[in-house]
């Protein structure tokens, strides 16, 4: 049994893998994560049988994103694995879009993952298939609007929050996935596939996400 905790954006998406099925709660209240993460972790346990000890592995989005929602799920995975030995393992947010957006575009040749940052800029990665395995040569990086827009070419895949902010000429040109293609789904899809560049196991009591400060967003 795989559990799954998405809360970098504000989108709240929990989900599980029972027997290589996925089942998922999920919202896109803004504000709610606090609120709803824990409820909807319950909901599946009730659903479909199991305690957190049961657990093969915990996955957590590990960012970049939103500093509360982030802190919401680290703090929550350090109660539920407390003194126990459930593996925890984090997640590349920007890496876990690409795949969902690989996985409904196969033939894609660049994915552009974003996230809304503030003032002016966009947290961005860029990723691409080979061999049938994500990869990416790049760093995430907190990049201008307008220097992402000069990035983009056509046919390329933008997914994640942030799309209301590039102009309609760039959106007219790419294959877009809005926010609700973000899920909790996604990580497990991710993991499922091996594409180890873009998760690593992580101590439940030390974890910390991958914030961005104020002064990497200039």
């Amino acid at each position: 049994m795989i559990l799954a905790l998405e809360t970098a954006t504000d989108v709240c998406s929990v989900a599980c893998d029972d027997k290589g099925t996925v089942y998922e709660r999920r919202t896109e209240q803004r504000g709610s994560h606090s609120e709803q993460l824990f409820l909807f972790i319950e909901e599946l346990k009730d659903m479909h049988g199991f305690s957190i000890p049961d657990l093969d592995v915990l996955l957590v989005s590990e960012g970049p994103g939103s500093y509360t929602g982030l802190r919401i799920s680290a703090s929550a995975v350090k109660g539920l694995l407390f003194q126990l030995q459930v593996p925890l393992v984090g997640v590349n947010t920007l890496a876990s879009f690409a795949m969902q957006a690989h996985q409904k575009y196969p033939k894609a040749k660049r994915i552009h993952s974003i996230i809304d940052a503030r003032r002016v800029h966009l947290y961005h990665q860029q990723f691409y298939m080979k061999d049938d395995t994500l990869r990416t040569d790049d760093e995430v990086e907190v990049l201008p609007i307008k220097v992402f827009e000069q990035m983009v070419q056509s046919d390329d895949v933008v997914t994640g929050t942030g799309l209301g902010r590039i102009s309609e000429k760039v959106r007219n040109k790419v294959h877009t996935f809005k926010k609700t293609s973000i899920t909790a789904k996604s990580l497990i899809a991710l993991y499922k596939a091996g594409a180890d560049d873009f998760y690593q196991d992580e101590n439940p009591q030390s974890f910390d996400p991958k914030y961005y400060t104020s002064n990497q967003v200039n």
